[in-house]
């Protein structure tokens, strides 16, 4: 085993311990979220922008293979983490799939999972997870957590919107309705 894989499936390991339970509440305030909004989730003020990070796409349905780099320069974005071992993660994707299907023009819609895609866990397992749960959206692999560790991504399901300037402006973790995602993203959009 290579080194840099195994250095990437450890920060892997570490993100995914660290989010044994999957949250109900807010994000930490390490965002600059400040206090709740009485959804589980924090406003994020956007002080400073996020360093984008590059992944590897997985080829399942709505999605392609190649790259995708979050948040996408001068375009806002959504970006749910989730993970097909996570039975949260499943619950809200008709939600998502709603959400996305509203107002997904409008945002760069990713889900990302840090499981080690391509080694512990095959990119089969993420394309038949994401057939059986209706994705039809971009799909990526965060492998080394580093998008995830640059998201403050606690726990599973969260979810991110981040505006055209690299700002986060809405940081969320577990299951929500739709219409909690569409207000969410609009935090980015500037509605």
């Amino acid at each position: 085993m290579r080194r840099r894989d195994l250095v990437a499936g450890l920060a892997s390991v570490a993100v995914l311990g660290g989010a044994g339970a999957v949250a109900t509440g807010g994000v930490p305030g390490s965002l600059g979220g400040g206090p709740s909004d009485g959804d589980g989730s924090t406003g994020g003020d956007g002080s400073e922008p996020i360093e984008p990070v590059t992944l590897d796409t997985v080829e399942a349905p709505g999605s392609r293979d190649g790259e995708v780099t979050l948040p996408a320069p001068d375009r806002p974005t959504f970006v749910d983490f989730f993970g097909t071992w996570c039975p949260p993660c499943a619950e809200q994707m008709p939600a998502l799939a709603a959400a996305n299907d509203r107002i997904g023009d409008e945002v760069l819609f990713v889900s990302v999972t840090t499981e080690p895609v391509g080694d512990a866990v095959s990119e089969e397992t993420v394309t038949d997870w994401w057939r059986e749960n209706g994705g039809d959206w971009l799909v990526a692999a965060d492998v080394s957590a580093e998008l995830a560790a640059r998201l403050d991504v606690g726990s599973y399901p969260s979810a991110r919107a981040v505006d055209a300037s690299g700002r986060v402006r809405w940081a969320t973790s577990g299951t929500h309705t739709t219409e909690e995602f569409v207000a969410g993203i609009e935090r980015a959009l500037d509605r």
